[in-house]
């Protein structure tokens, strides 16, 4: 009797403003069920520890060249206020953030990737939630799956025409990564 290779598991979590980052999340966990069995959570609804999950996914939209405060997230609360800019924002926006959850989190999955959503202009210019989150993940003693990526938005805060398909995409090479990983501990 052959046993039934057990399936990667995987969370992804996310915080988002004006709903890019929770769709970039959403789609990226369409690409990983290729690979995993995939939760998607809010952060404001994410536990503090993962013990049956091998891989979080972690992203958040980029704030003044990095992970959103609790000032910045009052900031987008006005600007959804304005009817000028036509947003809406998403439940729970102002609340917490990812920065304020890593910093209460135990145990986490031990491997991660990291994405965030950021406008369409130059990294050095925007900044990368990513590149933070990055750094903080790899703090933890998890490890890194796959290299960080950012998705756009435009300057009325919509994703640019094809990031769904690229965070799809994305998901899919994280899933492989995953994969792979599980072969070579088999």
């Amino acid at each position: 009797m052959s046993e039934t290779p057990e399936t990667a598991r995987a969370v992804v979590v996310y915080e988002s403003m004006f709903g890019s980052t929770r769709l970039i999340a959403e789609a990226i966990a369409d690409g990983l069920r290729e690979s995993a069995d995939v939760r998607v959570l809010p952060v404001r609804e994410a536990p503090e520890s993962f013990p049956d999950c091998d891989l979080i996914v972690l992203g958040a939209p980029t704030h003044v060249h990095g992970m959103s405060r609790p000032a910045t997230r009052a900031e987008a609360g006005r600007w959804a206020d304005d009817p000028h800019r036509a947003l809406t924002l998403e439940s729970g926006a102002e609340g917490i953030g990812v920065r304020e959850w890593l910093e209460t989190c135990g145990d986490l999955p031990h491997l991660y990737a990291a994405f965030d959503t950021r406008a369409d202009m130059t990294e050095l210019v925007t900044g990368s939630a990513a590149a933070i989150l990055d750094r903080r993940l790899r703090k933890t003693g998890a490890r890194k799956l796959a290299d960080r990526a950012s998705f756009l938005v435009d300057k009325q805060n919509a994703l640019v025409g094809g990031e769904i398909a690229r965070a799809r995409d994305w998901g899919r090479a994280v899933g492989e990564a995953l994969l792979s990983q599980a072969e070579v501990r088999s």
